[in-house]
């Protein structure tokens, strides 16, 4: 797209578009004179590190933004279609400012005329209803004639279009039943439903693993490729992921803090940035910074033909009602997985989404005995056997087996302030502890993780997404113990604020020889991290060794697939 094209007829015009909070001296911008174009038909990313104002800014054309924000500027919407500005250059259009429409009015633009995939799949989705219905709503909102059936099917070839197996399948499951990459497709596809001219991104590609974003960029670069003969597609991208910008986006915008430093061609940002920020952030990488694990490391955690299973869920055309009647064989997720984890030691667990990564996690955390999962095989934890221990002998070793999961904010309750959640494990596992021995306890273990004792009081609403994931490592670690999975625990942080927590788990490893279980769908991670990598495929380990020889030399088609992918994104 031209420059011309873009400047004469812009689809969304950020307007010095200021979002604060608070009132008099305590007022806090949270975006400060936000001056930014999306052209039609045009793909926008919108980088920079946790807390700058990125998501903020994504949702304010949407008018979604949280109570309380004060709003300054303007938002101009231009809903002309390529085809009228490439027929008739001097053709003038009608704008509208978002921020001036009245609640129905926003209503009629949301969904249908602008769409957003939202960050965080699981508290975006409805839990009690199915992820083919919550589809079927979203065409039904904005395309009332259309019938129930023609709906359906619709859902199920956006489905099938986002990558997700067994569509029929799945068009019946829960959101809670499907995989973190699972449940980000289905949001895709919802967001896609109604066909909208502009396409607000937010980290649409975060719990995908390497394969699967590139299904994603290529479906969006198609849907694009589809609508522009119409009225065509622009897509506003916002990512921590600046591999995904470099192969995606047309233009990149840098915020810091909440203002623009700089904004311009992709190739040109990324290869002559023009501002010292914009550059750390180009050259942020995961650092290899691991000590060798000793030869006589005790096996700490290990595993033996562990394997899970679910209940069957409907499959076939949800149309045929004949299917209801019949009970489906159960699901095998995990498929005799065994590794022995050594004091010191990280071994990270890599593969597409769906392989079984969280699942893997899950049964070694010993969290999937309330749920319909049957779990087989053994867990050895410190020299017990997990799944013989009766609850009281389990509840006194889970003080040596934490977990950091993949969503802080998800994973952190709203409720509590961060002294009640960091020490809320002491008052179970060390209850003779006085009042002012726990907060002691909790604020050494603040200050291991980067924050200090005004963190105490506040609420993890107020805090960026590499703070909250901070406070879920303190939560962990305030237990002291020996064991640690790690559940895509840096797949929602920019790369900048990434590298910092990555650093900070390596030290603290050489600092109290802790042991890791790494669950990632990021090999930049896994192989800054990990001493060996285990890849799984549909619940099966398809190979297990060292990292760097790994890497270097997959013996799986498989895995060189996976690595090959990592590479292009």
């Amino acid at each position: 797209m031209s420059d011309q094209l873009m400047v004469a007829a812009p689809l969304l015009r950020y307007d010095n578009l200021s979002i604060s909070f608070g009132s008099g001296r305590r007022e806090k911008f949270a975006v400060k004179n936000l001056n930014l174009e999306i052209g039609v038909g045009e793909r926008v990313a919108l980088v920079g590190e946790s807390g700058s104002g990125k998501t903020l800014s994504a949702l304010a054309p949407l008018r979604l933004l949280p109570e309380g924000a004060k709003v300054e500027g303007k938002l101009i919407w231009t809903p002309v279609s390529a085809k009228q500005t490439q027929l008739t250059p001097s053709f003038t259009p009608e704008s509208t400012d978002l921020l001036t429409l009245s609640e129905p009015a926003i209503r009629e633009i949301r969904g249908r005329d602008i769409a957003m995939i939202f960050q965080e799949p699981m508290t975006a989705l409805n839990p009690l209803f199915t992820i083919g219905n919550q589809i079927v709503e979203a065409v039904l909102v904005h395309e009332p004639l259309t019938s129930k059936a023609e709906c359906i099917e619709k859902a199920i070839a956006l489905l099938r279009k986002t990558g997700i197996p067994e569509p029929e399948r799945r068009f019946y499951s829960y959101p809670h039943q499907l995989s973190g990459g699972q449940r980000q497709r289905a949001m895709i596809a919802m967001a896609l439903a109604c066909k909208p001219r502009l396409l607000i991104a937010d980290e649409p590609t975060t719990a995908l693993d390497v394969s699967l974003r590139m299904q994603i960029l290529e479906l969006l670069i198609e849907l694009q490729a589809e609508a522009k003969s119409d009225q065509g597609m622009s897509i506003l991208l916002i990512t921590h992921d600046l591999n995904l910008v470099r192969h995606f986006a047309e233009r990149v915008a840098v915020l810091n803090q909440g203002k623009l430093m700089e904004c311009g061609p992709t190739q040109q940002v990324f290869e002559h940035p023009e501002n010292s920020y914009t550059e750390a952030l180009v050259n942020s990488e995961p650092v290899r910074e691991l000590l060798p694990v000793m030869p006589l490391a005790p096996v700490l955690l290990s595993t033996d033909n562990l394997h899970v299973s679910y209940p069957g869920s409907k499959s076939g055309n949800p149309l045929q009602l004949l299917s209801f009647f019949k009970k489906p064989p159960r699901h095998t997720v995990l498929k005799k997985v065994q590794f022995e984890l050594r004091q010191g030691q990280t071994i990270g667990v890599i593969g597409e989404s769906g392989s079984g990564k969280t699942t893997l996690g899950m049964a070694i955390l010993g969290l999937l005995g309330d749920s319909a999962a049957e779990v087989g095989g053994a867990v050895n934890v410190l020299g017990n056997d997990w799944q013989v221990l009766d609850s009281a002998a389990r509840r006194s070793l889970r003080s040596s087996l934490q977990v950091i999961f993949q969503d802080p904010f998800g994973s952190l309750s709203p409720r509590m302030t961060v002294l009640q959640i960091v020490s809320e494990g002491l008052d179970v596992h060390f209850p003779n502890l006085s009042a002012s021995e726990r907060e002691g306890r909790v604020l050494d273990m603040l200050k291991e993780v980067g924050l200090d004792r005004s963190a105490l009081q506040r609420y993890p609403h107020e805090f960026s997404g590499g703070q909250r994931q901070r406070i879920a490592i303190a939560r962990a670690l305030v237990l002291r113990p020996q064991i640690l999975v790690l559940d895509e625990p840096t797949s929602a942080l920019d790369v900048s604020i990434q590298k910092q927590v990555l650093a900070l788990l390596t030290e603290l490893q050489k600092k109290y020889n802790l042991a890791y279980l790494m669950i990632s769908h990021d090999l930049a991670v896994i192989r800054a991290m990990s001493h060996q990598i285990m890849v799984l495929k549909e619940g099966k380990v398809v190979e297990f060794g060292e990292t760097e020889a790994l890497i270097a030399h997959p013996k799986q088609a498989y895995t060189k697939q996976l690595f090959t992918a990592a590479e292009m994104t």
